[in-house]
């Protein structure tokens, strides 16, 4: 059943975070909705503009509607990722997301803010909510390139205005997290304090953390053995991640840790396989790696075990 990330954030808001993953293809998916099945979780799928472009938009949509039927008793939002204006009210008008995210983050204060309003109205006159992004988070990810010395942490002092000028429905903060595989280069960690204080200017506001995948070192380990190259790829620790949500974080974006899986299962695969070539098999694999995966993250965020008590919230 495909719902708002809004009835999702009304449940979980200061106890658990919603996995927000994102997919690109009929595998990932299937894996997706099996992990979230197991561990009984309500999830958020992300379609990026660059999914949109790879599979194209007709087939992604085809295999969610295709999938919502095959698992009913999933419980999910449909959420454009890092779209821009054009991209978010293509989506509006498409009728089938029920979320988007504008990110003009990358501009001055007061034109983020006018372009967030107008997606906004947009997207509140067909009942869709929107998420923005306030603060600029460092790495790669896809059309979105910010370098670490353009990143900054999202200011407590210009949340509140952002959020009552735009009247957007969650917020993307800056506080340590970055794109890609290559989050951190030490022992740097999560920025507690600035998220507490904008928790403390918009209570209740459902917060998202963009950047969120782990990166796990097992994973690294056997790609890099299997005839990979990612050294000095390192994450977020998951097991903050409920600290964070008890203040205020809501949706936690992770793509990185997924694309990590699929490389891991092909890498390991050919090499033990060298005369294979047909993907079937592999693709199996990697259907129930993905899902062990997402069912284990849940864990992470709290959100396993939370799927009938969110139907009751969504019932009133």
């Amino acid at each position: 059943m495909i719902v708002t990330t809004k009835d999702l954030f009304k449940a979980a808001y200061g106890k658990y975070a919603i996995g927000a993953y994102n997919i690109n293809n009929a595998e990932q998916i299937i894996g997706l909705f099996e992990g979230n099945m197991q561990s009984k979780a309500p999830f958020i799928i992300q379609i990026s503009k660059g999914a949109r472009k790879y599979t194209s938009t007709i087939m992604l949509e085809g295999l969610i509607r295709s999938a919502d039927q095959m698992y009913p008793d999933a419980i999910f939002a449909v959420h454009l990722d890092h779209g821009d204006e054009e991209t978010c009210y293509d989506c509006i008008n498409s009728g089938f997301y029920s979320s988007v995210m504008i990110d003009a983050s990358s501009k001055p204060f007061d034109e983020n803010v006018a372009i967030t309003k107008r997606v906004v109205d947009a997207a509140h006159a067909k009942g869709l909510v929107v998420e923005a992004e306030l603060g600029q988070l460092g790495g790669v990810e896809e059309h979105v390139t910010v370098s670490e010395a353009d990143a900054k942490l999202t200011d407590p002092d210009s949340v509140k205005e952002f959020v009552e000028k735009t009247g957007v429905d969650s917020l993307a903060v800056a506080i340590g997290t970055s794109h890609g595989a290559f989050k951190f280069s030490g022992s740097q960690s999560l920025h507690f304090d600035v998220l507490a204080e904008i928790q403390k200017r918009v209570p209740g506001f459902p917060l998202v953390m963009h950047g969120s995948s782990s990166v796990p070192q097992e994973e690294v380990a056997r790609i890099n053995a299997a005839g990979g190259n990612l050294a000095g790829a390192k994450g977020v620790d998951d097991n903050q991640f409920l600290q964070a949500a008890k203040l205020g974080v809501t949706k936690i974006n992770i793509d990185t840790d997924g694309r990590l899986v699929w490389t891991r299962v092909h890498r390991e695969y050919f090499k033990e396989h060298p005369e294979a070539f047909d993907f079937r098999p592999v693709g199996k694999i990697f259907m129930s790696e993905y899902a062990n995966f997402i069912a284990a993250k849940n864990v992470k965020l709290g959100s396993a075990g939370q799927l009938e008590e969110v139907r009751k919230v969504l019932k009133g």
